[in-house]
């Protein structure tokens, strides 16, 4: 299924606009490819953020619901907060009873999720004002962690995409904090 190019910037700049209000955050993967001007399609959005406490979260999640994002798990904060966030569990937002496209979004879970917020970009490419993880970071992972068939074409389209400007030291140094806390 193929959805509309616009539809998944203005839904995940919509997102991350109500985010950055409470804390930082990264896009990461597939949706990267795609604004990259890879063509292929998505189901969801992943985002992972800088852990935040519990009265914080509340105060995001109804901002998120006054602006017609749903949680699919629970439309309790508390529950979402303690049952899921916290127990490194993604949640899934939607937005206006629309299931696909859909936020993933879960907290940083170790050193390499907090590296990745501490060196995120925006990548003037992309065309859309959010914050990323870096182009080594998503190449790293794709190559070294998911290795699917859409993972390495993806890591393939980013290396071509972004040839000019990437650091294979970064991407070495990614790909080994990979293994320390990942494999």
């Amino acid at each position: 299924m193929v959805y509309k190019f616009d539809y998944l910037g203005d839904l995940c700049r919509s997102f991350c606009k109500i985010i950055q209000k409470y804390t930082k955050y990264i896009v990461v993967s597939g949706f990267l490819v795609i604004m990259s001007g890879r063509s292929r399609a998505t189901e969801d959005i992943d985002i992972i953020i800088k852990p935040i406490d519990l009265n914080t979260f509340i105060k995001l999640h109804k901002e998120l619901v006054q602006n017609q994002f749903q949680c699919l798990q629970s439309s309790d904060p508390i529950e979402i907060f303690s049952r899921y966030l916290k127990e490194n569990l993604p949640v899934r937002y939607i937005k206006n009873g629309n299931f696909i496209p859909n936020i993933e979004l879960k907290f940083a879970k170790d050193k390499l999720d907090e590296y990745q917020i501490l060196t995120r970009k925006k990548i003037p490419f992309t065309e859309i004002d959010i914050f990323f993880s870096s182009i080594e970071a998503n190449i790293a992972f794709k190559e070294e962690l998911l290795k699917s068939p859409k993972d390495l074409d993806d890591a393939k389209h980013l290396r071509i995409v972004y040839s000019d400007d990437l650091d294979e030291k970064e991407i070495e140094k990614i790909k080994k904090m990979i293994h320390k806390f990942r494999l």
